[in-house]
C-alpha cells in the first residue's frame, strides 16, 4: 500500500468496532461515525458461535465476554395460567465454547477493545457520499465534510450508507410477516436462567431473565404480512400499535406492556433480511445487518456482523488495499454461508409464533417427544467461514 489509507466506518454496535479493530491491526487508519449520542445498552440476547468465538479469542475480548455472558438455560412455553407447557434446553443450540450476551455488552466490550486505536465521533452520521476516482468525499449531518479512500456501512438494518451508496431500503428489505419488540422490564417477572414465552395463535409475548443481569427483556412478536406504516424511530406509535395487537389480558401481558412502554430503550421493527445482488458499489462496502441482516430469528446477526467484520478487514489487507479485488472475495466468501442462515428464520419463526392454535399444540408435542429439539439443532448450529488472517 502506497498510503495509510483512510477508511470510514458507520456505525458501532458489532460489526464497526470489529471491523475498525482488524484493520488498524492490518495498517489501515479507520474512523467510526455513530449516530447514536453514546453507546447505546440494553437489547436483546445474542450467540457468539464457532469461528466468531475464536475471533473474540484473537482480539483478547473473550474472557470480558464469559464475565457478562447471559446464563439462559431453557426456553420454555407456558399457558395463560403461567403454567410450563414445553420447554427445551438451550444446550440444544449452542456447541461447546459458544456463548450468549447482550446486544449492548458486546457493544461495550468491542468498544473498549478499540477505542484507544481507532477515532469514534458520536452524535454524527453520514448525509451524503459523493465517489470519485480516487476517494470518496462525505458530508455529515453536522455539516463537516471529510475525504476517505473507502466507506463501510455497518450500521444496521436501515442502513444510511447502503441508501445512499449501495441499493434503496425500499429495494433492500425483504418483509417476512412478523413484528417484534423489546424492552427492559423488572427481573421479577419470567422464570430465572430462562426465556419464557406465552403464545396465542400468530403472536407470542416472553421475558428473557438471566440472573447475571439486574434487568429483564420483554418480548413481543406477531404475525402481520401487510407493512404497517409507522416510523421506525417513532417510540409512541410503536407502543401505541404494540398495545393494539396485544389486547390479551392473560398471563403477564398487560404488566409487560405497561413496563415497556415506560422503557426508553424500547424497540420495535418489521423482522426483515437484507436481500441485495451486491454488497458494495466502488468504494463503498457493506458489513453485518446492513448488507446481509438474516433477523434475529436465525440467532446468527452477530456471528456473521463478527465474522464478515474480520473477514473484510482480512480481504483488505491481503488485496494490498484494492478494494475491487477485497470486496468481491469478502462477498464470494461469506455469501453462501448467509444465505443459509437467511433460510433457517422460517423454521424459528414456526417454532416461536405458531400461526394457529393447532400448531401451538403441535409444537408443543414434538418438544416433548424431543423432536423439535433435533430439528432445532440442525437449524441454528453454526457455518464455519474459512479462517483468516
Amino acid at each position: 500500500m502506497a498510503h495509510e489509507p483512510r477508511i470510514l466506518i458507520s456505525g458501532a454496535s458489532i460489526a464497526g468496532p470489529t471491523l475498525a479493530y482488524w484493520l488498524v491491526r492490518n495498517g489501515f487508519r479507520p474512523t467510526v461515525v455513530e449516530r447514536s449520542p453514546a453507546l447505546r445498552p440494553g437489547g436483546n440476547g445474542v450467540d457468539i458461535r464457532a469461528n466468531s468465538v475464536r475471533i473474540a479469542e484473537r482480539m483478547g475480548v473473550l474472557p470480558r465476554l464469559r464475565e457478562r455472558a447471559t446464563d439462559i438455560r431453557e426456553l420454555t412455553f407456558v399457558d395463560a395460567a403461567d403454567r410450563r407447557v414445553a420447554g427445551m434446553s438451550t444446550r440444544t443450540f449452542n456447541g461447546d465454547g459458544d456463548l450468549e450476551i447482550m446486544r449492548g455488552d458486546l457493544a461495550q466490550v468491542l468498544y473498549e477493545a478499540t477505542a484507544d486505536d481507532v477515532e469514534f465521533t458520536f452524535g454524527d452520521s453520514i448525509a451524503a457520499i459523493d465517489q470519485h476516482e480516487g476517494g470518496v468525499e462525505v458530508t455529515f449531518d453536522s455539516g463537516k465534510q471529510a475525504e476517505f479512500d473507502l466507506v463501510l456501512g455497518a450500521d444496521g438494518l436501515h442502513s444510511r450508507t447502503r441508501n445512499l451508496a449501495v441499493t434503496p431500503e425500499a429495494d433492500a428489505l425483504h418483509h417476512l410477516g412478523v413484528y417484534f419488540a423489546t424492552a427492559r422490564i423488572d427481573t421479577e417477572l419470567g422464570r430465572p436462567h430462562s426465556v419464557t414465552l406465552y403464545n396465542t395463535p400468530g403472536k407470542v409475548a416472553g421475558v428473557y431473565r438471566s440472573g447475571a443481569h439486574d434487568t429483564a427483556t420483554a418480548f413481543f412478536a406477531f404475525r402481520e404480512d401487510r407493512v404497517l406504516e409507522v416510523d421506525h424511530r417513532d417510540q409512541d406509535a410503536q407502543k401505541a400499535l404494540l398495545r393494539g395487537y396485544f389486547d390479551d389480558q392473560a398471563w403477564q401481558v398487560p404488566t409487560l406492556l405497561d413496563q415497556a412502554a415506560a422503557d426508553d430503550g424500547f424497540y420495535f421493527d418489521a423482522v426483515s433480511q437484507v436481500r441485495i445482488p451486491a454488497w458494495s458499489k466502488g468504494r463503498v462496502a457493506l458489513v453485518g445487518d446492513a448488507g446481509y441482516c438474516a433477523t434475529l430469528l436465525s440467532g446468527a446477526g452477530a456471528a456473521l456482523a463478527i465474522e464478515g467484520a474480520h473477514l473484510l478487514a482480512t480481504e483488505l489487507a491481503a488485496a494490498g488495499g484494492d478494494h475491487r479485488i477485497a470486496f468481491r472475495r469478502y462477498e464470494q466468501a461469506l455469501r453462501p454461508t448467509v444465505l443459509r442462515a437467511q433460510r433457517s428464520v422460517r423454521a424459528s419463526s414456526s417454532m416461536l409464533i405458531p400461526a394457529t392454535g393447532g400448531r401451538i399444540w403441535l409444537r408443543n408435542q414434538l418438544t416433548r417427544l424431543m423432536v423439535l429439539q433435533s430439528l432445532a439443532s440442525r437449524v441454528y448450529r453454526p457455518v464455519e467461514v474459512r479462517a483468516a488472517a
